[in-house]
């Protein structure tokens, strides 16, 4: 514990989600959120749309939270005009997307969402070594989310505050 009586977060287990991962008990308190991981997210992993990733506690296997990725793109013309200009061209440039991070309320406020966020950002910055990825890009669900994303470095799309990005490049800067 520490000295404000809050559990300090343990080492825990990122892992792909799986048969043996208990969903039942999992509640963010978003609805849309509770609800993909219990009924959709195995789907879309087999279908190739999203894969997602659970943390689970070392001591209980209980499921702590959860993000998933998948490829995306950015319409050139999306991003500010400083970032733009810098790259070349095309109409798309190829992205990351950060489509669900949730932590479930048990959790919630002891820094496993700061914990969480980490892994997919390595393993983005990664896979760019096999497959090009500009940046990773989020949809926050919320104001509270987008101050989150925030925190770690995403700047928002000109036009929608809701929208971010986190270039490889600034990534690659943080982790070095």
């Amino acid at each position: 514990m520490t000295e404000k009586g809050v559990a300090d977060p343990q080492p825990n287990k990122i892992e792909p989600l799986g048969k043996k991962h208990d969903r039942v008990a999992f509640s963010c308190g978003i609805d849309a959120l509770d609800t993909y991981l219990k009924k959709r997210a195995s789907q879309e992993t087999k279908k190739k749309i999203a894969t997602t990733f659970v943390m689970v506690e070392s001591l209980t296997s209980a499921v702590i939270g959860y993000y998933t990725l998948s490829a995306t793109s950015i319409l050139l013309a999306d991003l500010p005009d400083e970032t733009a200009r810098k790259l070349p061209k095309y109409p798309n440039v190829p992205a990351t997307l950060l489509g669900r991070l949730a932590i479930d309320n048990r959790y919630q406020g002891r820094g496993y969402g700061e914990l969480l966020i980490i892994d997919p950002l390595r393993r983005a910055l990664q896979a760019t070594t096999e497959v090009a990825s500009y940046a990773v890009v989020v949809d926050a669900i919320n104001e509270r989310a987008r101050s989150f994303y925030k925190h770690f470095g995403f700047c928002a799309f000109p036009d929608r505050t809701l929208h971010l990005f986190l270039p490889m490049k600034t990534m690659a800067n943080l982790f070095s």
